[in-house]
């Protein structure tokens, strides 16, 4: 697993390549990896870049191209990431973090997904009904 924080500058197909650069083990696995992105990824250098790499990227297809594969997929996915968007910037406060300056964001934002984490983990293993609630920890 890896993350980067960037600024809303960068080019996101430029932070994906550094992290797997950055990191080469992320992309090693017997199966192959599936990368399942948005829109802005349409860049066939970038594609061309992790099909060498045994990655396959799945993306919508914008209306002036055909069909991609993967398509039924993406609408299941798309439903969780969007989920987990909305709990971290709700549950988490994730847009109000208070941070500074790039370290302290940083900082404030690793150690909210860490705490949602941890909360996952702890009603995992105690057989909670509901995995990801805070609402237990919320004092």
């Amino acid at each position: 697993m890896a993350f980067a924080l960037a600024t809303a500058k960068t080019d996101e197909r430029e932070a994906l390549m550094d992290l797997f650069d950055l990191d080469t083990g992320l992309l090693t696995h017997p199966d192959g990896l599936t990368l399942v992105v948005d829109k802005g990824y349409r860049d066939a250098a970038t594609e061309r870049q992790l099909t060498e790499r045994g990655v396959t990227m799945i993306r919508p297809a914008y209306r002036t191209e055909k069909p991609r594969p993967g398509r039924p997929l993406l609408r299941a996915v798309r439903q969780n990431i969007e989920s987990v968007n909305q709990t971290l910037k709700g549950q988490l406060d994730l847009e109000r973090h208070g941070g500074r300056t790039a370290t302290g964001v940083l900082v404030r934002v690793a150690q909210r997904i860490l705490a949602m984490t941890a909360a996952i983990w702890h009603n995992w293993t105690t057989g909670q009904p509901v995995m990801r609630s805070l609402i237990a920890y919320d004092h």
